[in-house]
């Protein structure tokens, strides 16, 4: 399997680490995802969009909090991944952040997986 780190971001509540693995781009937001710090994980997400990494993996496991801004971008995300042929792929959702997913019916459009190890299996 292939890894190799791409980077990091940092803005005070919330960290986006972003790797290769395989076919697959996984991001992985740390902390708290909210209007503040929304652009953080944004920019990756798009950015693998445009350099074709469209099998996007979103490592949820260290994601504290997400608010509505934090689901638009991961929505916007799916709708340009699934443009460019591809998808987002939600992995490792703790509790908290699963109930915005159930509340707002969102999970219905992603595909969520219990784990980022069964999100880059299949």
């Amino acid at each position: 399997m292939d890894r190799q780190t791409v980077g990091s971001a940092n803005r005070g509540r919330l960290q986006v680490e972003v790797r290769t693995e395989g076919r697959s781009e996984v991001v992985t937001p740390v902390g708290e995802l909210d209007h503040h710090t929304a652009d953080l994980l944004r920019e990756p997400l798009e950015g693998a969009v445009e350099q074709g990494r469209t099998r996007l993996v979103v490592d949820c496991s260290r994601l504290e909090f997400c608010d509505s801004t934090g689901l638009n971008v991961l929505l916007g995300a799916r709708l340009k991944a699934e443009a460019a042929g591809g998808g987002v792929h939600l992995a490792g959702m703790l509790p908290m952040v699963a109930r915005v997913f159930e509340i707002t019916g969102a999970e219905a459009v992603f595909t969520v997986h219990d784990s980022l190890e069964s999100a880059l299996d299949t």
